[in-house]
């Protein structure tokens, strides 16, 4: 008896007995289909490749030695753009930290240098952290009218300035300026406006703006693109970013209430007296419950703890003046800092004068490492 053909066994296709692949199967299958790609249009540009760059960018200003060189990394990374990442630098807040962490360095005719060995070591760390970019320090200059006008006793329970650091200063300005960092002061005017205003002015242009200092007020300047940098202290020897959410951490408070916090909590520092017995947990709880201070003034009859309505009543022209005086001013001429790199044959020349031999052994380093440049 004859079996039942298939209904493929008679007229067979190439398909059915396997097509391409040569493959015998008992069912009929359909051939897969082949796929089809469309064609890139002329001129696309590929997802796997960069988009050329459309920000215009000039050259920097390198001195004659140095743009003969060849650069560790790519030349476009060296050049200067308007979005180009900015250090701004509290030049006495920094430059005391580094006298007393180094008082008793002294050149062979005993001129002073361990303020001048921190703030090269400082400096050093700081082009090494994020290179390229611009950057000012920043200093005062006859103390601040504004200040002296609103509360004479501001800063009044501050020592003398060592003679010992008076001395260095006119050489770590010299120093700043070989790194390629501007020197800005202004008379009459407090260095922390100053450098408020420089922040104001560089937000619009983009870029990483980072704030060198310990000074409690500059939090106030924080947002997403303006960083805090703590410079180490005794304890801790890394430098410290605060961002929103680290001053958020470090103070119970964004940003925006700093002049707030500090306005009820005072600061020390500055000889600012705050509201008695209101520490830094009562303040950030006020500002979450009432958000600023004339809310808080206009209702003092609910603030808890209950001891304290009466003292806010009787506080109110204390916490304006101190207001004021915390919130920095932003509406100050400056001239934006340009960035530059620095002048290694004068840096050499300077290290040597000021017989600083360990630093000149960072600096033929730093100078191999991120340039390709053998002092």
């Amino acid at each position: 008896m004859r079996a039942a053909s298939s209904p493929c066994s008679e007229a067979r296709t190439p398909e059915c007995a396997g097509g391409a692949r040569g493959l015998e199967s008992s069912s009929c299958r359909p051939a897969r289909p082949r796929r089809i790609f469309a064609k890139a249009p002329a001129g696309a540009v590929s997802r796997k490749r960069p988009l050329p760059r459309q920000t215009p960018i000039c050259r920097t200003n390198f001195p004659p030695k140095i743009a003969e060189k060849k650069f560790a990394r790519p030349p476009d990374l060296w050049e200067y753009r308007p979005e180009m990442d900015c250090f701004l630098i509290d030049g006495f807040n920094l430059g005391f930290r580094c006298f007393y962490a180094m008082p008793d360095l002294s050149r062979s005719d005993g001129f002073p240098t361990g303020a001048l060995h921190a703030f090269f070591q400082s400096l050093l760390r700081l082009s090494a952290m994020d290179a390229p970019h611009a950057g000012a320090v920043f200093f005062d200059k006859g103390g601040s009218a504004r200040h002296r006008e609103i509360f004479p006793e501001y800063k009044a329970n501050r020592e003398e300035t060592p003679e010992s650091f008076k001395r260095q200063l006119p050489a770590i300005r010299d120093l700043c300026g070989l790194f390629g960092y501007e020197t800005v002061s202004q008379e009459g005017v407090e260095a922390d406006d100053l450098l408020a205003s420089t922040v104001e002015k560089l937000k619009p242009l983009g870029g990483t703006i980072t704030v060198v200092s310990a000074d409690k007020d500059f939090a106030q300047l924080v947002c997403p693109r303006v960083r805090q940098l703590l410079p180490p202290n005794s304890r801790d020897k890394n430098w410290t970013p605060l961002d929103p959410i680290g001053v958020k951490s470090k103070f119970g408070v964004p940003p925006a209430q700093i002049p707030a916090f500090l306005a009820i909590v005072g600061d020390s520092a500055d000889n600012i007296p705050g509201i008695p017995g209101a520490g830094p947990k009562t303040a950030a709880k006020w500002l979450k419950d009432y958000g600023d201070i004339d809310a808080i003034i206009r209702r003092h009859d609910w603030l808890k703890p209950e001891k304290f309505r009466a003292v806010i009543r009787e506080s109110e022209a204390l916490l304006r003046r101190n207001l004021e005086l915390v919130t920095l001013k932003t509406d100050f001429e400056v001239e934006l800092p340009s960035q530059k790199a620095p002048d290694f044959p004068e840096l050499v020349k300077f290290l040597e004068e000021m017989e600083m031999k360990k630093s000149l052994v960072n600096l033929r380093k730093f100078a191999k490492d991120f340039y390709k440049i053998d002092l």
